[in-house]
């Protein structure tokens, strides 16, 4: 599957799973736009993905806690390109936890902010630049935390409510944004394993039906649904998780 001329920005991109997109998008030939709360980490990754001989690649800084940091980081990336192809929101922040009391009410601040407002506003001051391609697509990497009833996770219940209003959000974007061509793909993915994918362990790891999900069968599932004709809308994608696995996160 190629990527070519197309456009992508991924937020959380500077390790685990976001940086894995933005490495596998890039060797499918995108101009990759890798964001994270801090531009060291960010500017780490795009350093990896030129050393790959890959130049279309930008390092940029946004806090998804902070309104103001996601403008500056809207307005940074308009300033780089005139559309937005794919927005891969996959950042988050990870609160571990069952018991209530174990977090701060900064931290459950931060986590909410950064997971469910984050998101919203991110969509928003990116959807001019979405409309703006004649393939726009949205991608949400939510978490099985996100799915009603589900309580095998360890994370904290402020993560659980962020996970939740992501996956609220993205129900409601699906159906609103579709009369602009807008498709909005989500994945609830359990646990899985993240091996390097610039590593051997990125095609060794084994695959099959009693191992543990692979970040590289994720990032398969989120080629598939992009790679589908414009007419097909694959909303969401659910796996079922292995027996006495915890979800956690990515």
């Amino acid at each position: 599957m190629s990527f070519e001329q197309q456009r992508v920005v991924i937020t959380g991109a500077s390790r685990d799973f976001g940086r894995t997109l933005a490495i596998r998008f890039a060797q499918q030939g995108a101009e990759v736009f890798v964001s994270s709360r801090s531009l060291e980490a960010s500017q780490r990754v795009a350093g990896e993905i030129r050393d790959l001989g890959h130049e279309q690649v930008h390092a940029l800084a946004c806090d998804l806690a902070e309104a103001a940091s996601i403008r500056r980081f809207a307005a940074e990336v308009a300033q780089r390109t005139d559309r937005v192809d794919v927005l891969v929101n996959n950042g988050a922040r990870w609160l571990e936890g069952p018991d209530l009391l174990s977090a701060s009410d900064e931290d459950v601040i931060d986590t909410t902010a950064a997971g469910a407002t984050g998101t919203v506003l991110t969509v928003k001051s990116l959807l001019p630049l979405l409309l703006a391609s004649d393939r726009p697509d949205v991608v949400n990497m939510i978490s099985a935390a996100g799915l009603p009833a589900h309580q095998r996770s360890n994370a904290h219940d402020a993560f659980y409510a962020a996970k939740s209003a992501q996956a609220g959000f993205a129900d409601i974007l699906s159906k609103r944004l579709r009369p602009q061509g807008v498709r909005v793909i989500s994945l609830y993915p359990p646990d899985f394993c993240n091996p390097d994918p610039l590593s051997p362990q990125w095609e060794s790891t084994p695959r099959g039906s009693g191992d543990m999900l692979t970040a590289h069968s994720v990032a398969e599932c989120v080629f598939f649904a992009l790679g589908q004709p414009r007419d097909c809308f694959i909303k969401s994608f659910h796996f079922e998780q292995a027996p006495d696995r915890p979800t956690e996160h990515r």
